[in-house]
Order: C-alpha cells, then structure tokens, then sequence
C-alpha cells in the first residue's frame, strides 16, 4: 500500500509523457516528483523510464509495473465493493466505454434503474470507437465495453451480443421513403453522409460497398451519430445508424429503412470486459443487468402506429433482432 502513491505518480508522468507537465497535473514540484520516481526505482531495483530529449516513456518494466498498479486499483475497488455489500449498502465505482449509439436512450435508461436501486454507486461514461474501447479495457481505464463489431476481440470477454443490421435514416420526403426495405447500392448512388472509418457501421459499409463494386463517398463524414440524425433534416441525405441508437426517435420529419440483409448482413453489438479480469462488484452487477437489457432489447421492434399498408405516411419499419447470450464472468 505505501508504494501505491508513488505508482500514481509515476502512472500521471507516463500519461502526461514529461515530469514537468506530470508535475503540474498532480500539483507538486517537478524536482519532488523526479525525487518519488527514483526512490521507487531504487527500492524495486530497475528503472521505469526511458528519459528521452523530448520528456519520458515507460520502458518494458515500467509497462508491467504500471498494469500491476491498474490490476491492484481494481481489485482494491471489488473489495471494497465486498465489504459495502457485506453491511448491506452496494457501493463502487463503474466506468464503461461505449460506442455512441448507446448514449442517447439506452445506456441513460439503465445507469438511472441501477442507481435507483444502488445510489452509492456512481458511474463513469467513457464515449469511444471500437479499437480504443478494447485498449481501455486492457488499460483498466474501463471496466466494461459496450461497442458495435469490435476490431480485435484478443483480450476481450464477451459477456452479452446482439445483431444489429444496418439502418437508413432520411427526410420523410426523400425519393427513397417509399420503400419498406432499401438496398445498399440505392443508398449509396444518393448522397450520404456517412460515420468516419473509425466506426462499426462505416466498417461494415464500407466492406459491402466493394462487394458490390460501389464505394461509400460521404458528402460528409463525421464522427458524430447524432449529426447524421439531425444533418438528414437539412438536406436530401441518406444517414446510417444501428436500430439500439434509433429506439427513442421521435420526429415525424424523419423515416428509418433496413437495409437489405443481401447486400449489408448485420453487424454485432457486444458487450465485454477484459480476459480473465474479475470486476468489482458494482461493475459485475451492472454487466449482469445489461446482458438482460439486451436480450431484451433483441425482442423490440422498431414501430409507429401507423398500420403497415399505409407506407407513405409510414415513419418507421419494425425490425427483428434476436440476441444471443456468449456468457458473463
């Protein structure tokens, strides 16, 4: 326990990458947090740094130094978590990093029920892309990932997956409306705006658009899903979006349309924790109530209450989706 101050420090000069600005961050001098760095490598018996002309970088002990400091923080905090349980009062902390899709209606739906059951537990939402969800994970910087078609899948646990397919989002007036379902290459000869090629949904395109000799060429790209929604309403554009991130949508202006399966077959949405990590017990809880919500979720359809004959005034095609539970830890 008495090195654990020491190993923050030496986590925020390898974050910051210079002692000076490291020093700034944590308040301290730079000549005291040079002083903490050496002591600590003198009584371990090897240097955690390279010192470099520009600042500092962990070197190959000092990486395993710094995930041995990650992985004790956490299991500090699972048992805490224990011993709150134990006196009947669910405490902790959860950080998850998600994609943006979940922001909007899902993921503020289930953080409120769990707090409205466990109020001493707060949380931390962390907005990522798909590759950097994966590395927080390996990092300790989140407990859980909740992100569509993640890239690497090495040290990630699937808990929880459901299927989304591709969706279309436009003006209920565009030419494409009409249609109950769309094919890819309709989309894309339209123009589109389109997620950066960071993204699950711009991945997926972007294969199947090759398959059909097209190419995804945006009118504009963005890394924002909330854009797409509202860039739609000013122009004659075809967005794309997966139904998890569409389930509150409630504007008449806007319609949504499956992309057919044949040309675009759906990606996978998954939910996961770092291999092999035990989570703290408000993290383990909370995973264990999204697996739920989302076999939940894979039994919605997406609908109006417009009858499904009247298709010009309809503003929203149901989608089946089904869930399929990989396990929790």
């Amino acid at each position: 326990m008495r090195h654990l101050e020491s190993l923050r420090l030496i986590e925020a000069a390898a974050r910051a990458g210079s002692i000076r600005k490291a020093a700034d961050d944590m308040n301290i001098t730079a000549s005291a947090l040079v002083r903490r760095i050496n002591r600590f490598e003198e009584e371990f018996g090897s240097e955690v740094f390279e010192r470099l002309p520009s600042g500092v970088r962990l070197n190959p002990a000092g990486e395993l130094v710094l995930h041995h400091y990650r992985a004790t923080l956490s299991d500090l905090a699972r048992v805490r978590g224990q011993v709150a349980d134990l006196a009947g009062e669910r405490r902790g902390h959860v950080s998850i990093a998600c994609s943006q899709a979940l922001l909007p209606w899902f993921l503020p739906r289930q953080i409120a029920s769990y707090r409205n059951q466990h109020p001493g537990v707060t949380f931390s939402v962390n907005v990522r892309d798909r590759a950097r969800a994966e590395r927080e994970l390996a990092t300790y910087s989140s407990d859980l990932a909740l992100v569509f078609e993640p890239v690497y899948l090495v040290d990630f646990q699937v808990i929880a997956t459901i299927p989304q397919a591709i969706c279309a989002v436009m003006r209920a007036d565009h030419p494409l409306a009409r249609g109950t379902e769309l094919r890819l290459r309709d989309c894309l000869d339209a123009p589109h705006i389109a997620p950066s090629s960071s993204y699950g949904v711009r991945h997926l395109l972007d294969f199947a658009a090759r398959k059909g000799s097209r190419r995804v060429a945006p009118v504009v790209e963005t890394e924002s899903f909330e854009l797409i929604r509202h860039y739609v309403i000013h122009e004659q554009v075809i967005g794309f979006q997966i139904p998890i991130g569409l389930s509150g949508l409630d504007d008449p202006r806007l319609v949504l349309r499956r992309i057919s399966e044949r040309d675009l077959p759906p990606g996978s949405l998954i939910l996961g924790q770092m291999r092999g990590r035990t989570l703290p017990v408000a993290s383990a809880r909370f995973a264990m109530q999204l697996a739920a919500a989302l076999e939940a979720e894979g039994a919605v359809q997406f609908s109006r209450a417009d009858e499904p004959e009247a298709e010009d005034s309809q503003r929203l095609v149901g989608h089946d989706r089904k869930t399929a539970r990989k396990g929790i830890a």
